[in-house]
């Protein structure tokens, strides 16, 4: 068994029922036990977002969003649903949903967890599962097991994925040397990185509405050139998820599972990742942070995700392959022979109704929602590195060696093709999704108890919930 075979075995093995069963169990128990919230607060969440303003020690709740988005939203809203149609069928978006709306509710309260133990280090305040599962759940080893984990995971396995397809969509699409994309990437990259939170918080903040709405609107245009095939679009999404539909009768299962993986892979409901910024932010309440994260998982997947799937079923330019790798659905694009498929789904899909325009589009689209993602790693690998070298001059080297390797591999794996990126990818994320899912089923006492206390203030009348933990009985929370 060589080395690629062994990394499919794991990631099967991380990614097998019980994490899918787990994800969404998780899901429903925090929407039932907070009325679903991600429908009553709906409004809310609007609000919030647009209301709260940044510190001297932490960013505004606009700025948490974007640079949470920015991590969630990256290949996985291109490629990623590309893949999950090739592998899962349309009935795969249908599963995203459901995750994403489920997902939802666990958005709020990995986000709210993340400021209720926020620490401030080095003039900033830091927070993530690390941090709420040493003060909450009171286990160090725990926490180490996380930050160690994640730091692996998003500074040295996740950002393969995203800039090799920077590099392959430019390359594809210009002609450009994959050198010269890298290198530039690398070069951005870098002067965001040394600027510190701040400055990946603004650039997230101007780069991060712009792409999605962008996004949105090309998507939008497509859509409506192709308007007469909507209901249609729709019934094969439900038929399909559910089995009904005959050339795709069979493969319910990978659809759901593809629609879960890829899923949480875009969304990172539960993944917690989110979290870091979320606990970087300024807020009187820690439930504000966690509906505004809860609102992100609606852009990324019903928003973003659907855009990019409408266009691709909606246009046909799409196959479908059962585990063998037979084509069970052969639309216009790639001929039947070919098992290749990502973001050149995508790509025939816009050609399709813009001839001409496909390759270019997605390639600049790529560009911005990977770029924006690896910053993200960076910021939330960051803040584990800061978790385990708490003295000041040890994190300083620390997180230097950090900024020159997430550079490092950011140019290597851009200039070299990644045919295993997926899978280690998965795996990264389906460690991490584990042990953050444990971390909140062990302090959903104390996440509830602070969403009642928000929920108790709005209908006392208090527009501003304002969060006292000593009232609440909730202790290491040294920053309220």
């Amino acid at each position: 068994m060589d080395f690629a075979e062994i990394v499919s075995e794991v990631s099967s093995f991380v990614w097998g029922v019980p994490i899918i069963v787990f994800l969404m169990a998780t899901g429903f128990y925090f929407s039932f036990r907070t009325r679903f919230i991600q429908v009553r607060y709906f409004t809310r969440m609007i609000r919030m977002l647009l209301s709260g303003k940044s510190s001297q020690s932490g960013i505004s709740s606009f700025q948490a969003f974007a640079l949470a988005l920015s991590g969630r939203v990256g290949t996985g809203n291109i490629a990623g649903v590309a893949t999950a149609i090739a592998l899962g069928g349309p009935g795969a978006i249908f599963w995203m949903w459901i995750l994403a709306f489920f997902g939802a509710a666990t958005a709020y309260v990995e986000a709210s967890l993340g400021q209720i133990y926020k620490e401030k280090i080095d003039g900033h305040y830091r927070g993530g599962p690390a941090f709420y599962i040493l003060k909450g759940v009171k286990n160090k080893y725990f926490a180490m097991l996380f930050a160690v984990i994640t730091i692996i995971s998003l500074g040295l396995l996740l950002p393969g994925v995203q800039s090799n397809a920077i590099c392959d969509a430019f390359h594809n699409s210009f002609q450009i040397d994959k050198r010269i994309i890298a290198g530039s990437v690398v070069l951005l990259l870098a002067l965001i990185i040394f600027g510190g939170v701040k400055r990946l918080a603004k650039a997230a903040e101007y780069i991060t509405p712009f792409m999605a709405v962008g996004y949105i609107l090309i998507s939008g245009t497509i859509l409506c050139m192709n308007y007469e095939h909507i209901p249609d679009m729709f019934m094969l999404i439900f038929r399909s998820a559910f089995g009904l539909e005959p050339a795709m009768g069979g493969i319910v299962g990978s659809a759901i599972m593809m629609g879960v993986k890829r899923g949480v892979f875009s969304n990172e409901a539960g993944q917690g990742t989110a979290p870091h910024a979320a606990a970087a932010c300024e807020v009187s309440h820690p439930s504000k942070q966690g509906l505004v994260q809860a609102f992100s998982i609606y852009v990324d997947t019903l928003l973003i995700c659907s855009a990019t799937a409408f266009i691709i079923l909606i246009t046909g330019m799409y196959n479908v392959y059962d585990a063998g790798g037979t084509v069970l659905f052969h639309g216009g694009g790639l001929p039947a022979s070919e098992t290749g498929y990502g973001p050149i789904f995508t790509q025939l899909a816009v050609d399709a109704s813009i001839p001409g325009f496909g390759s270019g589009f997605v390639a600049i689209a790529l560009f911005f929602f990977a770029f924006t993602t690896i910053m993200s790693y960076y910021f939330q690998a960051e803040t584990n590195m800061y978790f385990i070298f708490r003295e000041k001059r040890t994190s300083f080297y620390m997180i230097n060696f950090l900024r020159i390797a997430i550079l490092a591999v950011t140019f290597f794996t851009g200039v070299n093709a990644m045919t295993i990126a997926w899978d280690m990818a998965d795996i990264g994320v389906g460690f991490m999704a584990w042990l953050n899912l444990i971390a909140l089923i062990l302090l959903q006492k104390t996440a509830l108890k602070v969403f009642f206390d928000f929920e108790k203030q709005l209908k006392a009348g208090i527009e501003n919930p304002v969060f006292n933990p000593d009232k609440l009985g909730i202790k290491n929370t040294d920053e309220w």
